[in-house]
């Protein structure tokens, strides 16, 4: 039986792709491009090599992610073997938590209207099929 081949440094884009941040690896290029993603506090280019122990921060909309690279895959597997090449550090969990959490207050739930509907709306309602609002 053949060994699997361990890379010794992987592109980053490839790396965040396989370690499934981002669904495409175009969209890891892009992100890296944008500088979203740094390696030890520098923006980096999407050909960069990551080894292990380098410390990345991943800014992924509205969460961002400071970890360090714990394996190398050129590979996209399961949820689980992905989630082994990076430790997070507890930190930036916390703050994406607190974000999360303040993110969920602010929206707001559901408001019922301040009156009744009027002909007009009564009609555009009737028409999306919405029996339950009248």
């Amino acid at each position: 039986m053949t060994e699997p081949v361990v890379p010794q440094a992987v592109r980053l884009d490839v790396w965040l792709w396989a370690a499934r941040f981002f669904k495409t690896r175009a969209l890891a290029k892009d992100a890296v491009g944008l500088g979203k993603v740094e390696i030890g506090g520098q923006r980096a280019k999407p050909s960069r090599t990551v080894r292990v122990g380098d410390a990345l921060r991943v800014q992924r909309g509205e969460e961002c992610f400071e970890i360090a690279v714990c394996g190398l895959s050129d590979q996209r597997g399961p949820a689980p073997v992905a989630q082994a090449l990076y430790q997070e550090t507890e930190a930036s969990r916390q703050r994406r938590i607190e974000a999360r959490a303040l993110r969920a207050a602010e929206r707001g739930g559901y408001r019922p209207p301040e009156s009744k509907p009027d002909k007009r709306a009564r009609r555009l309602i009737q028409a999306l099929g919405d029996i339950d609002a009248l």
